[in-house]
């Protein structure tokens, strides 16, 4: 089981990113997935999670900037970050649950598989 994060890097506030997730040894479909934040001295923050279903969410401070997706045909799983704001400055990381969840959970200690992370940082 292998997580990849990629994508990251520095940006100027009212501009965009798209993060990808890259995964080997599971589906990114038939599970929850999800991309978390955790800026220093912070706690890990759910930014967006999508179910197996396709349903998907993302945390009510993005006011709908953020969006997640996957190709299941390349098993990857991605987040496109719009009008970034320096706030949004963080690591991010790609977390799956195991399989049989009809709900996805919020907090990441629930996500089993994790990848090392990819940083994003928002200049004004």
């Amino acid at each position: 089981v292998q997580v990849v994060e990629s994508g990251g890097g520095s940006v100027q506030a009212g501009g965009s990113l798209r993060l990808s997730c890259a995964a080997s040894g599971f589906s990114v479909v038939n599970r929850c997935m999800a991309w978390f934040r955790q800026a220093p001295g912070t706690e890990r923050e759910l930014v967006a999670h999508i179910g197996r279903f396709g349903g998907s969410t993302d945390a009510d401070s993005l006011n709908g900037r953020f969006t997640i997706s996957r190709d299941s045909a390349k098993n990857i799983l991605y987040l496109e970050m719009n009008t970034v704001k320096p706030e949004d400055t963080a690591m991010y990381y790609c977390g799956a649950t195991r399989v049989g969840w009809k709900s996805c959970p919020t907090a990441s200690p629930w996500y089993n598989y994790w990848g090392q992370g990819t940083q994003v940082t928002v200049s004004t």
